[in-house]
């Protein structure tokens, strides 16, 4: 059996219709920080269960019940979620992770690193200078992590 998880980072508060079509058909999503607004996670569990992580622009009353952190474990498997990279205060390989999930840069990222997939969504929110705008999936099964990232741009357009 394979499971589907959404990846999401920075929305800043938006969140794209092409988002949500993109994100349909996942058994559980994680947002990877820079929510900007509770109405983001209210919208995300109507598709599936949401684990979030609080990020540097979550700082209104509402997102105080976010962690800073998360650890995620779908299928066996353990994924350690946060929004910005340089805040990884531990060695994930050495701790038995399968993915660190992350945010923040607004740039898509997937990379593995001492057995470890390191995966990076991208920003599905207001667009950054000339970044693109993205989220992910990943897919874990028996024969492990697959991760895919989605331009939303493709969908309908910027």
């Amino acid at each position: 059996m394979t499971t589907q998880i959404g990846v999401i980072s920075d929305t800043h508060g938006l969140l794209r219709p092409e988002a949500t079509d993109a994100l349909h058909g996942s058994h559980l999503i994680i947002h990877a920080g820079d929510v900007g607004a509770p109405g983001i996670l209210e919208a995300l569990t109507r598709i599936a269960p949401v684990v979030a992580v609080r990020g540097n622009v979550d700082t209104a009353p509402w997102a105080t019940g976010l962690p800073a952190t998360e650890v995620v474990e779908v299928a066996g498997r353990h994924l350690y979620v946060l929004h910005q990279i340089e805040h990884l205060d531990l060695d994930p390989s050495a701790a038995g992770f399968a993915a660190v999930i992350y945010g923040h840069s607004h740039k898509p990222s997937v990379e593995v690193r001492r057995g470890v997939l390191y995966l990076n969504p991208g920003s599905a929110g207001p667009r950054r200078f000339t970044m693109p705008i993205t989220l992910a999936r990943l897919r874990i099964s028996v024969g492990g992590l697959e991760p895919e990232l989605v331009s939303l741009e493709a969908t309908r357009g910027a």
